[in-house]
């Protein structure tokens, strides 16, 4: 695994200086630390770290408030750690996408074998992020090939093949994407229409 840039908030000073000597043992860089709420928001949004570690009762604003307002422009890979065990919190955790949840004391073991599995984590959902997205551009593609071929369709009286190939070889002369092409025969039958 990759060293990563990782941001801690704890209220306790000493705790704070603990994780700090553990992420730091564990290879990775600490990039930036808080000991409330709201002055970790503000670094985090500054600093963009890869990974942060973050208590969920600080003072000003709590761990979850910050990470909500966070995920709200960026999705950032979030450990949440509390001194103790709540269903609730955990829910809250959960529901904001939280990549582990430890609870204290934790070792540094622990905490580095939780790093790793939440960067695993993150990584997969970036990739299944990143298919979703590519899934979604080719469907507004193809809505646009189709509408393009329904007027080819009405206008010349084609075939649904016949359509398609029309514009797969207006693509290939004009050295174009297809999409592109779908969207100037639109752009050109509104053109008609007016």
């Amino acid at each position: 695994m990759r060293p990563l840039r990782i941001f801690i908030a704890e209220d306790e000073t000493i705790i704070l200086g603990t994780f700090k000597m553990m992420v730091e043992r564990a290879g990775h860089t600490v990039i930036g630390t808080a000991l409330d709420g709201m002055q970790a928001e503000e670094q985090i949004r500054s600093l963009l770290p890869d990974m942060v570690l973050i208590d969920i009762n600080m003072p000003k604003k709590t761990g979850l408030e910050v990470i909500k307002s966070i995920n709200q422009d960026r999705l950032v890979p979030c450990i949440f750690i509390t001194g103790y065990y709540s269903e609730q919190l955990s829910q809250q955790a959960a529901e904001l996408g939280a990549f582990g949840y430890l609870l204290k004391p934790v070792d540094g073991k622990q905490l580095e074998a939780t790093i790793q599995i939440a960067q695993a984590r993150y990584e997969e959902f970036q990739q299944v992020y990143a298919q979703a997205d590519s899934l979604r551009n080719a469907l507004e593609e193809r809505k646009y090939i189709e509408r393009a071929k329904g007027i080819l369709m009405d206008r010349f009286g084609l075939k649904e093949p016949d359509a398609m190939r029309q514009l797969q070889k207006k693509s290939k002369d004009k050295n174009k994407k297809l999409v592109i092409i779908a969207k100037e025969i639109i752009a050109a039958e509104k053109l008609l229409d007016v």
